[in-house]
């Protein structure tokens, strides 16, 4: 019994001791607004100024001029689209891949068509295939 007894009281000695480092929290109200900004999803307004900004650098407005779209106009377009519409710009200016096409990717589909069509003895491109005919 005293042994059951000290167990007990180093026990609750022990959960007593540990008491004080129980922290609090504190819970508030928080807006979508400020949900959405964590999140990283942006307002219709904030979508259009991304397109607006977009359009403001100096290597999409060459590009623009050099492809014959006056930069005044694309803007205006830009005010005129739906927030529908401005949000799928804006996706597809975060999604889009940077630079021109898939280069390596068309170059191994042409490598591969031409080593097949060596090999079935339609061609003769590269010496080192032998032909099946």
């Amino acid at each position: 019994m005293k042994r059951t007894t000290r167990w007990t009281a180093s026990l609750a000695a022990a959960c007593i001791s540990f008491a004080g480092f129980v922290q609090t929290a504190q819970a508030t109200l928080i807006t979508t607004e400020q949900v959405a900004a964590t999140e990283g999803v942006r307002s219709a307004s904030a979508q259009r100024d991304y397109v607006n900004a977009t359009l403001a650098r100096a290597d999409v407005a060459a590009g623009l001029q050099a492809r014959g779209v006056d930069l005044d106009q694309a803007r205006a377009r830009v005010a005129a689209l739906t927030d529908d519409e401005v949000a799928v710009v804006a996706h597809t200016l975060d999604t889009a891949p940077a630079g021109a096409a898939d280069v390596l990717g068309v170059l191994l589909t042409v490598f591969i068509v031409l080593l097949v069509t060596d090999i079935l003895g339609l061609t003769k491109v590269f010496p080192f295939t032998r032909s099946i005919r």
